[in-house]
């Protein structure tokens, strides 16, 4: 059966991410292809992927390579979610459906309730789960694939300390749910604004960061 390069390249990515792939370590597509099992095709379009995503660059002469993020791009990505993800909310206000506030309301409950009870290993799952949900429910197909690829991306060059105080944390989770619901897209826009903007305190850069900027002959990421 043929594995399709979208598999192979969530594979990668997933290794990327974790630490598996070192930043600057090569990609070769023989090792990828024993690694995953798979053919070198899927491994070369799943490589093309990548660099258009950011996470790997060609370099002369050594070929496929982790990328090596630079602090200004690091720094770059969150002042890019802090811009997203309240867009996203404004959206989702306007366009969530039945299901979507479901969703939202008992991923709301399940945090709340885990955070009184000091349960922090689930409460970063709940969480990832709550902007992953509140990203489809903005209805906005592109905006979700951004928002989706910099999860990735955050989780790949930072480590999130968790909140000192996760039961305000949830608080304000349930306040973004409480506009979605009304349809108040301005509310939703700022109070997303706000926790996204307090969150981004407690991020710190764990991959290396290169002290020069990354090869872009493929273009801008």
């Amino acid at each position: 059966m043929r594995i399709p390069a979208h598999a192979v390249c969530t594979a990668i990515r997933e290794d990327i991410v974790s630490g598996v792939f070192e930043p600057g370590s090569r990609l070769t597509e023989e090792l990828l292809a024993r690694r995953y099992g798979v053919s070198r095709v899927p491994v070369r379009e799943a490589l093309r992927t990548l660099e258009s995503e950011g996470f790997v660059t060609t370099r002369r002469h050594a070929g496929a390579c982790v990328a090596e993020p630079t602090e200004q791009e690091a720094a770059d990505l969150l002042e890019l979610r802090l811009l997203l993800e309240p867009l996203a909310a404004a959206r989702a206000a306007r366009r969530r459906t039945d299901g979507h506030l479901r969703v939202l309301r008992g991923l709301v409950r399940l945090g709340q309730e885990r955070a009184r009870r000091g349960q922090g290993e689930d409460l970063r799952s709940l969480g990832g789960w709550f902007h992953e949900t509140l990203a489809q429910a903005s209805g906005s197909p592109g905006l979700i694939a951004l928002l989706t690829q910099m999860r990735h991306k955050v989780a790949w060059m930072y480590a999130v300390e968790a909140p000192a105080r996760p039961v305000d944390s949830w608080a304000e989770h349930g306040a973004i749910v409480d506009a979605v619901a009304r349809g108040d897209a301005e509310r939703a826009r700022a109070l997303t604004a706000m926790h996204a903007d307090r969150a981004a305190g407690a991020h710190r850069l764990r991959v290396r960061i290169s002290q020069h900027a990354v090869n872009t002959a493929s273009g801008p990421h």
